[in-house]
């Protein structure tokens, strides 16, 4: 695992940089690539600012996001977005990422719908305080006949409680008969959210922080971990350009002594 200092490295772009989306699109880019956006918080504290303020500036980072994955080709974009835990947080900090969620969905989901992206979430969103379900559920619908790009939002999720849920749900599979009582890997990837969407190929964590933090716990088995100490809402194009070029470079041998 590698973990990167804040600023420009060895081979990094931006000003004197050498990466240009042009070049790391060449030959291959991962279909699928996860992101734990973290920092937020103390982003803000540094600058003296509301805990709010930090998640508002996060908001600027996933944008950017969005649209150097889409420039390169990722078909598949997954972002812990809220977790389980989070609710834990100060009341009126939760309520305000909800308005933030709703705010962001009604500013950004038509100019992602003209770009070709499809919005889906991932985790118990029936959950969720009605307005932000609803906003959500609309943004869903609005942009479920895109390919270009497939943004996942991990929303109220956990990676423990998606592994329960999908549990419970072949269970309910076998007794109704739908299953068969042999359960195999095959069969229980049918159930967990991700159902249909290839297991991400690189992680990217922001913040510095070394631990997945309950986060796509069944499918980043084999994912290539690439951490920055950069806090989110610092988290640049370029930083995502190395990432990617960087995961390019390695050796994907999945348990065995054979590069795949």
């Amino acid at each position: 695992m590698k973990r990167h200092k804040t600023g420009l490295r060895k081979g990094s772009t931006g000003p004197g940089g050498d990466l240009s989306a042009e070049e790391v699109k060449k030959d291959f880019v991962p279909r699928h690539v996860a992101v734990i956006m973290d920092g937020n918080g103390r982003w803000a504290s540094k600058r003296k600012l509301p805990r709010l303020a930090g998640h508002k500036a996060g908001s600027n980072a996933i944008r950017r996001t969005i649209e150097i994955a889409t420039e390169i080709g990722v078909e598949y974009l997954t972002l812990y977005t809220f977790s389980t835990e989070n609710w834990k947080r100060p009341k009126d900090e939760v309520s305000g990422l909800m308005s933030l969620f709703e705010e962001q969905l009604a500013k950004e989901t038509d100019e992602l719908h003209g770009q070709g992206v499809r919005i889906r979430v991932l985790g118990r969103m029936a959950e969720l305080p009605d307005s932000t379900r609803k906003a959500f559920t609309e943004a869903i619908e609005k942009t479920k006949g895109n390919s270009r790009l497939n943004l996942n939002l991990a929303l109220n999720y956990s990676g423990r409680a998606e592994i329960v849920d999908a549990a419970n749900a072949l269970c309910e599979a076998i007794r109704s008969g739908k299953e068969t009582p042999d359960i195999t890997e095959e069969m229980f990837a049918r159930y967990v959210y991700t159902s249909g969407i290839p297991d991400p190929e690189l992680l990217i964590r922001t913040s510095g922080e070394l631990r997945v933090s309950n986060f796509l716990l069944w499918q980043i088995a084999y994912s290539e971990l690439w951490i920055t100490e950069k806090l989110w809402p610092d988290f640049a194009k370029d930083d995502f350009l190395q990432a990617v070029a960087e995961y390019k470079q390695r050796k994907r041998r999945f348990g065995g002594l054979v590069e795949v």
